[in-house]
């Protein structure tokens, strides 16, 4: 079975084809791509699996008009033949806690999750509708829903503090988000390790455009920094992350603005691009000497130290602590800064090594130190096309 799988981003849509075969889901890569900056000009890099990338520059307006050059491009290739597509969906609410097979009432119920999560749901749900038009009914699709590894978080780590009967009546609670990515992370730390994934017990940062965290102890998430929404938690490149919830009135009425106007400030004018005033990249304020530019770099990453700290405190020690995302995998001077002064706790991690470890996979903990440290890129990709064909099958 060839499945295209279609991971639709707040500014991007990146795809990979796979061919899975048999019970075990053997996995074989046929091609990758990726089209950036949707909304206007931007850049379609596609490639069959081992073969250098082509880059072009195409006007995308938005998501579907991305997802359908990137259907015309894989059904030009020989192997292009697409017998299912898995969507990596957001926030999937309370409802869905495992994959789903797309029929009209699974997209309903996306759409009306879309307000928790602006940046995210619509760019899917765009996708999902252009694949829809194009491949037509006989083309099963399957969207798999960030929030479902977090359904394993506790009662005291899922609810806020908040009156029990609103939050009931509006299932107002801790969802959390990346669970693709962290799901790739364990596994793959699971084979490099020989630890048995339901053994595991880490503290993963998956930093990149959204930033989070996550305590899994025993292989299942016990707490994580996003919430009810991505907009919780870490500071990320245009999201503000944790802040008193009284801010959002007081600049609603300083401003003469509505409370919805500001949350999309807190979402695409905040984190790094707000406190810097130039750029939400970690590389364009690493090169720079702006006094806010470093500051933001700083607040970074002691708002993830801060998390590391706690999350290292609640799971009462970890074996390891893993990087990814863009930033995560990409940044040495970053996951320097973040792990600077843990050593108390046991967490050191060695220069070189850190050094070293720039877009691949890498252990850089330091000889000796209690707590691992490791770089692992996430292959989201993989785990949506395995939850596609284990949906299609009954498996999921």
């Amino acid at each position: 079975m060839n499945v295209l799988v279609l991971n639709a981003g707040s500014s991007s849509l990146k795809l990979r084809l796979f061919e899975i075969t048999g019970a075990s889901s053997f996995v074989k890569a046929l091609a990758r791509g990726a089209i950036e900056r949707i909304g206007g000009r931007g850049t379609a890099t596609f490639a069959p699996e081992g073969a250098l990338p082509r880059s072009e520059t195409v006007e995308v307006p938005d998501h579907a008009d991305a997802a359908r050059q990137a259907l015309e491009w894989v059904r030009s290739l020989d192997q292009g033949v697409i017998h299912a597509v898995g969507h990596r969906v957001v926030h999937g609410g309370e409802r869905f806690t495992a994959p789903a097979r797309i029929d009209d009432e699974v997209v309903s119920a996306v759409g009306k999750l879309e307000e928790l999560a602006p940046l995210h749901n619509r760019p899917s749900l765009q996708a999902i509708g252009a694949c829809r038009r194009l491949l037509g009914p006989s083309v099963p699709m399957v969207a798999v829903f960030d929030t479902a590894f977090h359904t394993t978080l506790p009662e005291h780590a899922r609810h806020y503090a908040i009156p029990w009967d609103l939050a009931s009546k509006h299932a107002i609670r801790r969802y959390g988000f990346h669970g693709t990515s962290y799901r790739s992370v364990l596994s793959r730390y699971a084979e490099i390790t020989g630890t048995p994934p339901e053994r595991a017990t880490l503290v993963a940062l998956h930093l990149g455009a959204g930033c989070s965290a996550a305590a899994i102890r025993a292989g299942q998430s016990v707490d994580t920094s996003m919430g009810f929404t991505p907009l919780e938690g870490l500071v990320m490149g245009t999201r503000a992350g944790d802040l008193d919830p009284a801010i959002v009135s007081y600049l609603a009425r300083a401003e003469r603005t509505s409370a919805e106007e500001v949350v999309q400030w807190l979402n695409d004018r905040s984190g790094l691009l707000g406190i810097s005033g130039r750029s939400r990249d970690v590389r364009d304020l690493l090169s720079s000497d702006d006094p806010r530019a470093r500051l933001a770099i700083q607040m970074f990453c002691y708002r993830a130290r801060k998390y590391l700290g706690a999350y290292l405190a609640a799971l009462g020690g970890a074996e390891a602590v893993v990087f990814t995302g863009g930033i995560g995998e990409h940044s040495p001077e970053v996951r320097a800064e973040i792990c600077s002064g843990m050593e108390w706790c046991g967490l050191a991690i060695d220069p070189e090594r850190n050094r070293a470890a720039v877009g691949r996979e890498a252990m850089i903990g330091a000889v000796g130190a209690r707590i691992g440290a490791f770089v692992i890129p996430a292959d989201e990709e993989i785990v949506i096309a395995r939850d596609t064909v284990a949906c299609l099958e009954g498996r999921g």
